[in-house]
C-alpha cells in the first residue's frame, strides 16, 4: 500500500508555484527522508498530505486511495509541524486532555507512560518546557493517536543535538515497534542518512529523486547525504565570480 500517492500535483500560491507536477508513489513501511531547500515544497506537500491544503491541479490521495482530510484519513494520520503548535499556558495534561477530546481515536495511557518514561511532569506548563520536551510532547500526542502514518515537517529544526537524537531514537521506536510508515521532512541529512530507508529529493515544486536508500546506494555509489547534495547542488545557481572584476 502506498502511504501518498500524487499525480501531477500542483500547488499555487497567487503567481507562484509551490509544488508543479509532483508524481510521487512512497510505499508504507519506511522512515522517508524529503529533502529539499527552503521553498522547495515539502511543506506544501505535507499539510495537502494531511488535508490542511487543497491542491490547485492533480491528484493526490493517502493510506491507499483515501482522500486527504477525510475522516477516515485523519483518524490513521499523526501530524507534527515544524513549531509543534502547543498552548504554552497550559499544564502537559491539560494539553493531553485536549488532543483527547479532539481526536476519535486516542490512547490516554500510551500517551502518560510515554511521557513519565521521557520524565515531563503532566502539571508542567508546556510554555516551561524546553525545546525537546516540546517536540516530545507534540510527537506523543500524535502517536497516542495510534497512526498508520506518521508526517513530521520540521520537527528538528529548533532543537540542540541531543535533542534530535532523542527525538529520531523516538521515530526509529515508533516505525520499528509499531509498525508506522514515517515521512520526515527536514534539512539535517547526517542525522537523516541513519535513520532513513527511503530518499525523496524535492527541488523547485518537482521530484529530483526518489527510491529506496539501498538501491539509491547501490546505483549512485554514495550514501544518502552525498546523494541529496548532488542533487541539491545541480539545481543552484552558480554563484562564482571572476576575480578583477
Amino acid at each position: 500500500m502506498n502511504v501518498i500517492e500524487t499525480r501531477a500535483l500542483a500547488k499555487r500560491y497567487r503567481r507562484t508555484w509551490a509544488l508543479r507536477d509532483c508524481t510521487l508513489a512512497i510505499p508504507g513501511g519506511h522512515i522517508v527522508a524529503l529533502v529539499g531547500p527552503n521553498g522547495a515544497g515539502k511543506t506544501t506537500l505535507l499539510t495537502m498530505a494531511v488535508g490542511l491544503t487543497r491542491p490547485t491541479a492533480g491528484t493526490l490521495a493517502v493510506l491507499g486511495s483515501e482522500p486527504p482530510g477525510s475522516p477516515a484519513a485523519l483518524d490513521h494520520i499523526g501530524f507534527v509541524a515544524q513549531d509543534a503548535p502547543l498552548y504554552r499556558s497550559l499544564r502537559v495534561a491539560d494539553m493531553l486532555h485536549l488532543a483527547r477530546n479532539l481526536n476519535r481515536r486516542w490512547d490516554q495511557r500510551r500517551a502518560e507512560d510515554r511521557l513519565e518514561r521521557l520524565e515531563i511532569p503532566l502539571r508542567q506548563k508546556t510554555g516551561d518546557l524546553s525545546g525537546g520536551q516540546k517536540a516530545q510532547l507534540a510527537l506523543t500526542i500524535a502517536l497516542a493517536r495510534r497512526p498508520a502514518l506518521l508526517v513530521l515537517d520540521e520537527p528538528l529544526a529548533a532543537l540542540d543535538p541531543v535533542a534530535r537524537e532523542d527525538f529520531l531514537a523516538s521515530v526509529v521506536a515508533a516505525a520499528t515497534g509499531d509498525g508506522i510508515s514515517v515521512v520526515l521532512s527536514s534539512h539535517v541529512l547526517a542525522e537523516l542518512e541513519r535513520v532513513a530507508t527511503y530518499l525523496i529529493v524535492l527541488t523547485r515544486g518537482q521530484v529530483r529523486v526518489c527510491g529506496p536508500v539501498r538501491e539509491l546506494i547501490a546505483t549512485h555509489g554514495a550514501g544518502l547525504e552525498e546523494i541529496a547534495l548532488r542533487h541539491l547542488r545541480a539545481q543552484v545557481p552558480s554563484s562564482r565570480t571572476e576575480a578583477g572584476r
